[in-house]
């Protein structure tokens, strides 16, 4: 028995959710990357010290860019996260995470090392949206796991 499709869910959200950072946590990220810079000096480690350098450039462009707008829709076929369409048949389950005031979908990959896919949704799609992803994937707890709580607690 085949089963019956149900109504496309199309909404917009940011790609992430933006942290507040303050005076301090830019002196700290300082402190630590003067901390690192010079025990790769004493040591000598000239790639760990560029790699040092190029960490502090990377997270303060990613800090001072502000989030892109992303169209999500979700239907038949699988999540479209702008152009890009995440199949079905590449997710073995997916799950439902509220982090503060923010709802996550997380697509569960089935291979092993496969990324999975996070989308950030508005309370009010919620229904819908699990509704159209539970018609083609099982459900699963989620969990935060420790890379996450690392970027949390750093707030990056």
């Amino acid at each position: 028995m085949a089963k019956t499709s149900l109504n496309p869910v199309s909404w917009e959200a940011e790609e992430y959710i933006v942290k507040d950072h303050n005076v301090g946590w830019y002196f700290g990220l300082a402190a630590v990357a003067l901390a690192l810079s010079a025990l790769a000096i004493w040591l000598q480690g000239w790639t760990f010290l560029a790699l040092i350098i190029l960490s502090v450039v990377a997270i303060l462009v990613f800090n001072l860019r502000p989030p892109r707008k992303i169209k999500y829709h979700i239907d038949d076929k699988g999540l479209k996260e702008g152009n890009l369409l995440h199949s079905y048949e590449d997710f073995r389950a997916f799950g439902i995470l509220k982090e503060g005031d923010n709802y996550s979908a997380i697509l569960i990959p089935k291979k092993r090392f496969g990324l999975s896919v996070k989308v950030y949704f508005p309370e009010g799609s919620g229904e819908e949206i699990v509704d159209q992803l539970g018609h083609h994937l099982p459900m699963e707890e989620v969990k935060l796991d420790l890379l996450d709580k690392l970027v949390n607690f750093l707030r990056i």
